[in-house]
């Protein structure tokens, strides 16, 4: 029986294949080059109420003048939930408690990040929770708890980050619930050369970037295939500096035999769709704002 990867992309880039990482003794990064943090993070789960009701919230990190920054959203619209932004509501505060309609039902929210520890960027990584209740059910919860927590059906959808200054760009990310979490690496080097690193191993590179601004390239990934897609024509020939480099990661089904990305600005797709595939959107930005 032909693998999943060979029945649906011949082309599938292997993360474990040698062929494709290099020697292991080969650095990936140059000690000149120190990769951006995040500005900004927003990240949306699908919860599944005992209704049966599905809610999609979105809990949006950033970095300001006063500090570390939070926002919560709640909405039914599985389809466009950036549609549903002006119904954001800030966090304003390292602990407290927030109560708002949403969706006819009744949300409360309880975080506490007055002790939160920071890794890579303003989303944090211990010593902090966030939990949320929808109509006086748990429906999200986040953090350290030392509670025994009931089984919760909630997942991460989709996640889109911010960075700015740049031409290197460091994240983590998991593509499926049972996976591990991968580093992720995208280097820009002037207008000649793009490469894309998982855990510290060079998996692809793009020559001549300035004229292969728009591609995409399959990986075979924690047996997922992995659409990775860039747009960085922006970036280059956008005047001033406003111009915006995306690059956009989208697990796919085993009945997807095509690529995701089609006919839609990438920006704008990655933004406002929401399945049960995982996305990750980075949006890389020439000037922070």
């Amino acid at each position: 029986m032909r693998s999943i990867a060979t029945c649906y992309n011949e082309h599938a880039i292997k993360v474990s294949d040698s062929y494709c990482s290099g020697p292991s003794n080969r650095s990936y990064l140059s000690p000149n080059l120190i990769p951006s943090t995040p500005n900004s993070v927003s990240c949306i789960y699908k919860t599944q109420l005992s209704s049966e009701k599905h809610l999609l919230i979105t809990l949006s990190w950033c970095n300001n003048l006063l500090g570390h920054g939070l926002s919560i959203n709640v909405c039914d619209n599985t389809r466009h939930p950036s549609k549903f932004n002006v119904n954001s509501h800030q966090l304003s505060h390292n602990r407290g408690s927030k109560i708002f309609e949403s969706c006819n039902s009744k949300v409360e929210v309880f975080w506490d990040v007055s002790n939160a520890q920071y890794e890579n960027g303003p989303e944090p990584s211990h010593e902090f929770y966030v939990i949320v209740l929808v109509d006086s059910e748990l429906g999200l919860i986040l953090g350290d708890m030392n509670e025994e927590q009931e089984e919760l059906k909630f997942s991460l959808v989709s996640r889109f980050e911010r960075f700015s200054g740049s031409t290197v760009y460091s994240t983590k990310a998991k593509f499926c619930d049972s996976g591990n979490a991968h580093e992720i690496l995208i280097k820009c080097m002037g207008e000649e050369e793009g490469s894309m690193s998982i855990d510290e191993k060079k998996i692809f590179q793009v020559k001549r970037l300035r004229w292969n601004f728009r591609g995409n390239q399959t990986i075979f990934l924690d047996d997922l295939l992995v659409d990775m897609m860039w747009d960085v024509h922006d970036w280059f020939f956008k005047e001033g500096n406003s111009g915006c480099a995306i690059f956009l990661f989208r697990t796919r089904s085993g009945l997807d035999s095509r690529l995701w990305l089609e006919e839609k600005n990438l920006k704008q797709k990655g933004k406002e769709w929401v399945d049960e595939q995982f996305s990750l959107l980075i949006c890389a930005c020439k000037n922070q704002y």
